[in-house]
C-alpha cells in the first residue's frame, strides 16, 4: 500500500504539468524560480565553510529556523485542499497507525521538501569543514528535514479540520498580511546591522535562544558542537519536537478518519467575501460591513491614502529649517499614528442611512464600537509596523525602538478611544455614498470642526507623560526607552477601554437621534 500511494503520489507530482498553457507555464516558472532560490541558498551555505563558526551558526540557525517556520504558515496562508488528507483514504479500511505513517512517508515526495533536503546536505558539507562529525552533520539535518514534513502535515491537517469553512482569499491575504508585517521590520533591522566578519552582539542572544526553540533546535546541533557548547540540549529538544509532531499527527488522522463533515454552511458558498472570514457574531458582522466600505469606498480610501502623504509633508519644512535628518525621520510616524486614531471620529455618518440595520437590530452598542475599529486597526497597525522600523533605521539607534513604539501607541489607541465617542456625540455630515470624497456639503454649525479637534487634541493631551518620557529617552537618557513603551501602550488600552464603554451607552440611548441625523444628513 506504501508503493501504491508514493507511486500516486508522483504521478500526481507530474500531474501537475499537465493542462492548458497558462497553467503549466504557471508551474514551470514556479519550479525555476524554486530551483534558483535552492541554487542561491545551497551556494551562499557553501560560502560558510570558510567563514568563522559563529557566522556559520547564526546564518544556518536563522535561515533553518525560518525555513521550518515557513512550512508551518505555508498552508494557513495557501488555504489549498490537501492531495493527501487522510479523509481521502477512509474508503480502504487502513489502520489508523499505518496510514499516518504512509502519508508521513508520501510527505517526503515533494518539490519544496527536496529543496530542503539539497539545503540540508549543504548544511552537513559546511560543518564538516569545521570539523563537526558527519554523523552529528547528518542527525541535524534528517531531524531538521523531518521537522519541516511534520509541520507541514499537522498544518494541513489543522487546516482541513478547523478553517475549512473559512479558506477564502481575504483570510489568505490576512495571514500573508501578518507575515510581512513581521518579516519587513525584521529585514530590515538585519540589514541595519554591520558585520565585519563576526556576528553582531544584537544577534547573539537572538541565536542562542532560536537554538533551544522547536524550530532551530535540529539545525543548531553542529554549530553548538563546533563551539564546545552542550550539544544533548539541542538534540533533546529537537527529538522531543519530532516526537510531540508524530503524536500530533496521528491523532489528527485519527480524528479525520472518525469525523463526519457537516453539511455545506452557507459560509462556504461564494461572493460572501468579509462576511465568510469574519465571527458569525454582531461584531463580525459590524467589522465585516465596515471592512467592505474602507476598501471599496473611495471617501474612506482618500482619507488613508492622505494619513502618510501629509505625515510625510511636514518633513520638508523641518528640513528646509536645518533640523538633521534623523531627527526629522522620527517625526512622521507619530503623526501618521495620531491621523489614524483620529480617522473613525466620524465613521457614524459614513454609514448614511445604513445606520438603521445597526439600530434596528438591536445590537449592542459595544458591538458596533469595536466593529468599526476592526478596519482602521487592520489598516493602521501593519502601515505603523512597516514604518517604524525605517525610521528607527534612519535615526541610526535601535535602542529608541520601544519609545517610538510607545509614542506610536498612545497616540494611535488614544484616538480610536476618543472617536468612538465622537462618532456618536457628534457625528457631522460629510459626502454622500457614491459622491466625489473631495465633495464636502456644506454646514450651519461648527460641530463638525469641534469634533475633530476635540479628538486630535484629546489624544494628544492623555499621551502627554508619554511623549515626555520620549522626549528624555531622545535628549538625556536612553533608559527611558521601556517605560515609555509602557506607559504609552498602557495609556492608550485605558483611553481605548474607556471609550469604547463610553460610546457603547451613549449609541444605545442615542439611537434615535442618530437615525434622524442620517435622514436628513
Amino acid at each position: 500500500m506504501a508503493a501504491h500511494v508514493l507511486g500516486l503520489r508522483a504521478v500526481m507530482l507530474l500531474g501537475a504539468l499537465r493542462g492548458d498553457r497558462t497553467h503549466v507555464a504557471r508551474v514551470v516558472l514556479g519550479l525555476l524560480l524554486l530551483a534558483g532560490a535552492t541554487a542561491a541558498g545551497c551556494w551562499a551555505l557553501l560560502t560558510l565553510t570558510d567563514a568563522p563558526t559563529d557566522v556559520a551558526q547564526t546564518v544556518i540557525l536563522f535561515g533553518g529556523s525560518a525555513l521550518t517556520l515557513g512550512f508551518a504558515l505555508a498552508p494557513l496562508i495557501a488555504g489549498a485542499s490537501d492531495p493527501l488528507d487522510p479523509r481521502r483514504f477512509a474508503v480502504f479500511g487502513l489502520r489508523e497507525r499505518s496510514l499516518a505513517g504512509i502519508l508521513l512517508l508520501a510527505g517526503f515526495v515533494s518539490v519544496p521538501i527536496v529543496a530542503v533536503v539539497a539545503l540540508a546536505v549543504c548544511t552537513v558539507i559546511v560543518w564538516e569543514a569545521h570539523g563537526v562529525p558527519v554523523v552529528f552533520g547528518a542527525l541535524s539535518a534528517l531531524l531538521g528535514v523531518l521537522s519541516c514534513v511534520l509541520l507541514a502535515r499537522v498544518c494541513m491537517a489543522i487546516t482541513a479540520l478547523a478553517l475549512r469553512e473559512r479558506r477564502s482569499r481575504e483570510l489568505s491575504g490576512l495571514f500573508a498580511l501578518a507575515i510581512i508585517v513581521v518579516l519587513v521590520p525584521t529585514v530590515v533591522f538585519l540589514a541595519s546591522l554591520e558585520w565585519n566578519g563576526q556576528v553582531p552582539t544584537q544577534l547573539e542572544s537572538a541565536a542562542s535562544l532560536l537554538a533551544v526553540t522547536p524550530f532551530g533546535a535540529a539545525w543548531a546541533i553542529p554549530g553548538v558542537m563546533a563551539q564546545g557548547g552542550v550539544v544533548w540540549t539541542p538534540v533533546l529538544i529537537a527529538l522531543a519536537t519530532v516526537l510531540v509532531l508524530a503524536a500530533v499527527w496521528y491523532w489528527l488522522v485519527a480524528r479525520l478518519l472518525t469525523t463526519t463533515e457537516g453539511p455545506v454552511s452557507v459560509r462556504e458558498r461564494g461572493g460572501l467575501g468579509w462576511f465568510a472570514v469574519a465571527p458569525g457574531t454582531p461584531t463580525g458582522a459590524v467589522a465585516a460591513r465596515s471592512l467592505l466600505y474602507w476598501l471599496r469606498d473611495a471617501r474612506y480610501l482618500v482619507n488613508v491614502l492622505v494619513v502618510p502623504v501629509a505625515a510625510g509633508l511636514v518633513m520638508v519644512p523641518l528640513l528646509i529649517a536645518g533640523v538633521p535628518l534623523p531627527i526629522v525621520a522620527l517625526v512622521p510616524v507619530p503623526i501618521m499614528a495620531l491621523f489614524f486614531g483620529w480617522m473613525p471620529h466620524n465613521d457614524v455618518a459614513y454609514d448614511n442611512t445604513a445606520i438603521w440595520m445597526h439600530i434596528a437590530s438591536g445590537i449592542h452598542g459595544a458591538a458596533d464600537r469595536v466593529g468599526r475599529l476592526i478596519p482602521i486597526l487592520l489598516i493602521g497597525i501593519p502601515l505603523l509596523a512597516l514604518s517604524i522600523p525605517f525610521a528607527i533605521t534612519i535615526y541610526d539607534r535601535w535602542a529608541l525602538l520601544p519609545a517610538m513604539i510607545g509614542v506610536c501607541a498612545a497616540l494611535f489607541l488614544s484616538g480610536l478611544g476618543l472617536s468612538s465617542i465622537a462618532s456618536v456625540v457628534a457625528p457631522y455630515a460629510v459626502s454622500r455614498p457614491g459622491d466625489s470624497p473631495f465633495q464636502q456639503p456644506q454646514r450651519s454649525s461648527a460641530g463638525g470642526a469641534i469634533s475633530q479637534a476635540v479628538v486630535l487634541l484629546g489624544a494628544i493631551v492623555v499621551s502627554v507623560p508619554t511623549l515626555w518620557w520620549a522626549w528624555l529617552a531622545l535628549t538625556r537618557d536612553i533608559s527611558y526607552a521601556m517605560p515609555v513603551l509602557w506607559a504609552g501602550i498602557g495609556t492608550g488600552l485605558a483611553v481605548l477601554v474607556c471609550g469604547i464603554a463610553i460610546g457603547s451607552l451613549l449609541f444605545r440611548r442615542r439611537g434615535a437621534r442618530l437615525m434622524e441625523f442620517a435622514e436628513a444628513a
